[in-house]
C-alpha cells in the first residue's frame, strides 16, 4: 500500500498544489495561456517524440490493441451519447458533449506520467497509442454529430477535411509521427538537441498536472443535473471495465499493455471537453462541473487501479487465452 501512495501522491499531490494555487492567486484563466501552448505545443510533443523515437517499430504493429482501446472507448462514448438523446429528447450536440464527458479520458495530461510511473518504460508504445487513436476517434466523432445536430453548415468533403486536418495537425500526434519516423530510420538527435528534449519531456508531467490543478480550480461549478453521476459513472468504472473485458476477452496481449490500457481508461474526463463545450457554446458550465467532479473523485478510482496493478491483483487472462 505504501507502494501505492508513493505512485499517486505526487500525481494527485501537483494537481492539488495547482487547485489550491488557481484558488488562492486570483490570477484569472487567461493567465494560463502561455503555460497551455508550452503544454501542448512544445512539451507533450517533445514527451511524445521521446517515447516513440525509443520504441521499436515492432511494437506499435498491434493493430488488434487499437482496435480494442479504441472501440472500449467508443462504447462508453456510444452509452453516454444515448443516456444524453434519451434525457434531452433528441439533442444531437447536447448528447454529444455528454459523450465525451462519459468517454474521453485525460490521457494527454495524466496519461504519460501515470503509465510510466506505474508500469516503467514497457508502458510508452501502449500509452501513446492509445491517446494517437483516442484524440482520433474524438476529432473524428464530434464534428460529424455536430454536423448531424445542425451546427457545423459544411459540406460532407469540407468537414472530412476538417476531419483530417485536426487528428493529423494536433501537436501531441504530429510528436508521435516524428518519434515513429525517427525509430523507422533509427535517427538519433544530436547530443545537445536530445538534452533539450529531455529537458522539456521532464517538465511535461508536472506542468500538464499543475495546469489541470488550476483548471479545475477556475472552473465554474454548477448545479448538477441528474445524467452527471451517470456519466461520471461511466467514465470512471465502466470505461476501465470495458477496456479489461475485450482485451482480456481476445487475449494474446502482454500484461503490461492491459493493464496500461486499463490505468488510462480510469483516468477522469479531459479538460478538452470544456473547451469543444465552449466551441460549440453548448453545455459548458456542466462540462465544467463533470470535470471537477471526475477529477476529484478520480483520486480514488485512480488509485484503485494502481492498487489491483500494484498487487498484482488485475487478472490479464481471465478468459485463459
Amino acid at each position: 500500500m505504501f507502494e501505492v501512495l508513493s505512485l499517486a501522491l505526487p500525481f494527485f499531490g501537483i494537481i492539488f498544489l495547482g487547485f489550491g494555487a488557481g484558488k488562492i492567486a486570483g490570477i484569472p484563466r487567461s493567465g494560463l495561456a502561455w503555460l497551455d501552448f508550452y503544454l501542448v505545443y512544445v512539451a507533450l510533443p517533445a514527451l511524445f517524440y521521446d517515447l516513440m523515437s525509443k520504441t521499436p517499430v515492432e511494437e506499435l504493429a498491434h493493430g488488434s490493441f487499437i482496435l480494442a482501446t479504441t472501440f472500449s472507448t467508443y462504447v462508453a462514448f456510444a452509452i453516454s451519447f444515448v443516456i444524453g438523446v434519451l434525457l434531452s429528447r433528441g439533442d444531437l450536440r447536447l448528447a454529444t458533449i455528454q459523450g465525451l464527458v462519459g468517454s474521453y479520458a485525460n490521457v494527454g495530461y495524466m496519461g504519460p506520467g501515470i503509465t510510466l510511473a506505474a508500469l516503467g518504460t514497457a508502458a510508452a508504445a501502449p500509452t501513446a497509442l492509445i491517446f494517437c487513436f483516442d484524440v482520433a476517434l474524438v476529432f473524428t466523432l464530434t464534428p460529424l454529430l455536430m454536423a448531424l445536430g445542425g451546427t457545423e453548415a459544411m459540406s460532407p468533403g469540407q468537414l472530412a477535411l476538417r476531419v483530417v486536418k485536426r487528428v493529423l495537425l494536433h501537436p501531441f500526434i504530429l510528436g508521435t509521427l516524428a518519434g515513429v519516423g525517427a525509430a523507422l530510420i533509427e535517427f538519433q538527435l544530436p547530443q545537445g538537441l536530445a538534452t533539450m528534449v529531455t529537458f522539456l519531456r521532464s517538465s511535461a508531467a508536472p506542468t500538464a498536472l499543475f495546469a489541470l490543478g488550476v483548471t479545475v480550480a477556475l472552473q465554474p461549478v454548477g448545479r448538477i443535473p441528474v445524467e452527471m453521476p451517470i456519466l461520471i459513472a461511466i467514465k470512471l468504472v465502466l470505461h476501465p471495465l470495458l477496456a479489461w473485458l475485450i482485451l482480456t476477452w481476445i487475449g494474446g496481449f502482454d500484461p503490461v499493455w492491459i493493464k496500461t490500457a486499463v490505468l488510462m481508461a480510469s483516468l477522469p474526463t479531459a479538460a478538452t471537453t470544456f473547451v469543444a463545450a465552449q466551441q460549440y457554446d453548448i453545455y459548458v458550465n456542466r462540462a465544467a462541473t463533470a470535470i471537477v467532479i471526475s477529477t476529484v473523485l478520480s483520486v480514488f478510482t485512480v488509485t484503485g487501479v494502481l492498487t489491483l496493478i500494484t498487487l498484482d491483483l488485475l487478472p490479464t487472462a481471465p478468459f485463459g487465452r
